[in-house]
């Protein structure tokens, strides 16, 4: 029977104005190549027709939605230019039918001055910065063309947001230096002003033969259930064992002294998924396939971690985009996700917390040799061991119709012990 399936609405796309052109050369950037998937001589940003007919279909696909997001990410979106974003936001009010429109801006905030800061907060857009840690972690893989450190760029641009209170999170990557000082970043982060902090693990292989071939520089996506091999890691991939590290430090400082003040997506997440509410984030979401990219030329894909040609659903300026997201090939991709799990995974007591996670590391085999175990599994069952009791208490504070920070006075009992009865 064929899949039956209807997204006109409920689905993101994340649009790349600029396609994979960046102004910073980080070390671990998967994206930076997609530039060659392009016709040679295409424009490097996005043309008024592509924008226009993005805007008018994605709102459109909406359905009656009364809020509509917009997310803007690359490469490095700002090399649009700042003139594109004026001419998105007239068209967003042209389309929108009254409706209220919200953007996301995710950059590395080295190229942003006064006016793109006074653009931001008069327009509302929350910005995503691009941010490691403090200046010797960040620069350790961030570094522009020339191999110059940009932590002193993407600081300035942070206080230029602060300036203009145009509102920001930040987004760190988690790799093989950083994620061995969990709290130096956590609290450097704290300081620059980040009240709504991810922390992404970086996980990329080296290409094999087959795919240098291919054009490749690193690794591409793993095929969920086959058994082939793949090549070794990257110097700067995270290894398991630090991510969950990594993670439960951080955790341990936040739910003693943070909660309710600053927000970890991956403990929302967890939280939200222990609660049955689900978790907020493809990644750890049951299924995914309704978070596609928009390439600058209009040309679609299953997700941000699958723009390969395998993965290519089409263009929306010669196929309307709600056929492509509907396509059943991207209906069976999201599916996929929970259908190919190991026995070893839906046999796990973190299964309901992780679902797997994201599919781009599912390359590894579980114990008992079946193929399609996240590389980052011993990580995550780390993890979530460590943090149960206290997700056990914050759920059991959000069922009574409390706030979950009211944990940091609750006193844990001693091993071994019933909790004191608080007053």
């Amino acid at each position: 029977m064929p899949i039956q399936f209807n997204r006109m609405a409920g689905f993101n796309l994340m649009a790349k104005p600029a396609g994979a052109h960046c102004n910073l050369a980080c070390a671990y950037c998967f994206y930076l190549e997609k530039c060659d998937l392009l016709p040679a001589g295409a424009a490097p940003k996005m043309d008024d027709a592509t924008l226009e007919n993005y805007t008018r279909q994605y709102i459109a696909a909406q359905g009656d939605a009364p809020e509509i997001t917009f997310a803007w990410q690359g490469g490095e979106p700002t090399l649009a230019g700042l003139d594109f974003f004026h001419r998105a936001r007239e068209l967003q009010r042209k389309y929108a039918g009254g409706r209220r429109v919200n953007n996301s801006l995710q950059t590395n905030g080295t190229l942003l001055d006064d006016n793109w800061c006074r653009f931001l907060a008069r327009e509302g857009f929350l910005v995503g910065i691009s941010v490691d840690g403090p200046p010797r972690l960040h620069n350790a893989y961030r570094t522009d063309r020339r191999g110059q450190p940009s932590a002193e760029a993407v600081l300035r641009g942070v206080e230029l947001l602060r300036k203009h209170r145009a509102p920001f999170n930040t987004l760190t990557v988690v790799n093989r230096k950083n994620s061995r000082e969990p709290l130096e970043v956590y609290r450097f982060l704290k300081k620059i002003g980040a009240e709504f902090m991810q922390f992404i693990p970086i996980v990329e292989r080296q290409p094999t033969a087959e795919e240098r071939a291919a054009g490749l520089s690193l690794g591409g996506p793993p095929d969920l259930g086959a058994v082939r091999e793949y090549g070794p890691m990257t110097e700067w991939s995270v290894t398991p064992e630090d991510y969950g590290d990594f993670l439960r430090a951080i955790f341990d400082e936040w739910v003693k002294y943070d909660v309710g003040r600053y927000f970890v997506q991956q403990f929302d997440s967890a939280l939200g998924n222990y609660l049955g509410v689900g978790g907020g984030v493809c990644v750890y979401a049951e299924r995914c396939g309704d978070a596609m990219i928009l390439e600058h030329n209009g040309d679609v894909y299953a997700c941000d971690h699958f723009a390969y040609p395998s993965h290519y659903l089409g263009n929306l300026n010669r196929q309307p985009l709600t056929e492509l997201v509907n396509l059943p090939r991207q209906i069976r991709f999201g599916l996929d996700k929970s259908d190919r799990l190991p026995k070893f995974c839906l046999n796990c007591r973190w299964r309901p917390l992780c679902h797997g996670a994201c599919p781009k590391h599912r390359f590894c085999r579980a114990p008992d040799g079946e193929p399609g175990l996240n590389y980052l599994c011993a990580g995550y069952r780390r993890f979530f061991a460590h943090i149960e009791p206290k997700l056990a208490e914050m759920a059991a504070l959000v069922r009574a119709g409390r706030e979950a920070r009211e944990i940091m006075s609750r006193p844990s009992a001693p091993a071994g012990r019933g909790r004191k009865k608080g007053r």
